[in-house]
């Protein structure tokens, strides 16, 4: 807003969640809950209060806390962005690189065509630090190893960066980093660049692309030829699965069966940091039934079935749809076997061979057989198979041939 308007951007939140200068004196040391208080009342009190109204406004929270989290202005580091993409972008438009399905070429050129420069610094405790050291100095001295002084000063008192790189960032480096890079490794000449990424298309511009970037940056060639971009399996209505939404499906649970209790009982176990009542309810409606024991044959020709676009659909429904398909092939193997008890095909190949051995045949094995060698002219097989069944229907004899 304060850009939108030419206002100067000022930051009155501090690090701890008070209120710091430049606010009024009176509101300083206050939480941010209670300072929203006093501003209101104040105003209330001068007599320049128009009115309060309840209304929702969309405000990020913590999902472990569930903590409001709050605008915050901080210095951050940045990578310009548009010289990295403008390689990455010359090594596909070459060949060098190419994506399975081929559409998703598109996609990746409109990402990094539309590219934005990239904030790679993340107020976490865990990840890679950021290699800079500040001096009292104001100077900042980037290095590979803790440097000994301020390249500003010369001074000695030196306090590395308290954020790290972007998950994105270092997992950028991935393809060459774990080969022994920045020395020149035997594993780097021979698995770099490697053959084929296989991943999901949601990260194709998060991993994908920084991968990309980082190794034509860093070793001139491209980290992979092919891209190959698998299905992501979400819920029914397209939603990524999630335990903090309920929706997921567990495929042990698909295979080996879970009662409604059961799936209740395991989030009372497992204690994800959402609401759990709220949990519970959303369990209970999306698997009011539980989950059958449908097997991981159905399960698998489930998830190869429905594996015709890149977000594969599933509920306990479809499986047991292509279960019961399963089930019906089971039971036509079973009866087809039990009619087979001693069948030799190679005596039967060698009756056929013959004409008296024809001859000998039934009127079914015939039939069958004629159908047979019609089976790849399609129209005529299902032109000549109705009349055959309406004159069996009749009891009349068949013709075979």
């Amino acid at each position: 807003m304060a850009q939108h308007t030419g206002l100067p951007i000022l930051q009155v939140i501090d690090a701890r969640g008070r209120i710091c200068a430049p606010a009024p004196e009176k509101y300083i040391g206050m939480a941010v809950e209670a300072a929203r208080k006093a501003v209101v009342a104040d105003l209330e009190a001068a007599g320049v209060l128009g009115t309060v109204k309840d209304y929702r406004v969309p405000r990020g929270r913590s999902q472990r806390s569930g903590a409001v989290i709050e605008p915050m202005l901080m210095e951050q580091w940045w990578v310009k962005t548009a010289p990295l993409a403008e390689k990455a972008i010359a090594a596909v438009e070459q060949g060098k690189t190419r994506f399975v399905p081929e559409h998703e070429t598109k996609t990746f050129m409109h990402w990094m065509t539309n590219i934005k420069d990239w904030c790679i610094s993340r107020q976490l405790w865990w990840g890679h630090r950021i290699p800079a050291w500040h001096c009292s100095c104001g100077g900042i001295t980037v290095a590979r190893e803790a440097p000994a002084a301020c390249s500003t000063c010369g001074g000695g008192e030196l306090r590395q960066d308290d954020d790290i790189l972007d998950t994105w960032f270092s997992s950028g480096l991935w393809p060459f980093s774990t080969l022994g890079w920045p020395d020149k490794t035997r594993e780097l000449a021979t698995f770099y660049p490697n053959n084929v990424m296989v991943t999901g298309p949601d990260i194709l511009f998060f991993w994908v692309a920084r991968m990309m970037m980082m190794g034509l940056q860093f070793l001139g060639k491209v980290p992979f030829r092919t891209v190959y971009l698998t299905s992501i399996v979400t819920d029914e209505n397209g939603a990524k699965m999630s335990k903090t939404k309920g929706n997921g499906i567990d495929p042990l649970d698909v295979v080996y069966g879970a009662t409604i209790e059961q799936l209740v009982e395991r989030i009372d176990i497992e204690k994800p940091p959402v609401d759990l009542d709220d949990l519970k309810r959303k369990v209970r409606k999306n698997f009011a039934k539980g989950i059958p024991a449908m097997g991981a044959d159905a399960l698998r020709f489930a998830m190869a079935a429905l594996n015709t676009t890149l977000r594969i659909r599933l509920s306990v429904e479809r499986v047991e749809k292509y279960r019961n398909f399963i089930n019906k092939l089971w039971n036509a193997s079973r009866f087809a076997l039990m009619n087979l008890d001693g069948y030799d095909p190679e005596r039967f190949e060698a009756q056929l061979s013959t004409a008296a051995g024809r001859a000998a045949l039934g009127m079914a094995e015939r039939w069958i057989l004629s159908r047979l060698q019609g089976g790849g002219r399609r129209g005529r097989y299902r032109a000549r198979v109705v009349p055959v069944q309406r004159r069996r229907r009749r009891d009349l004899p068949l013709r075979v041939g």
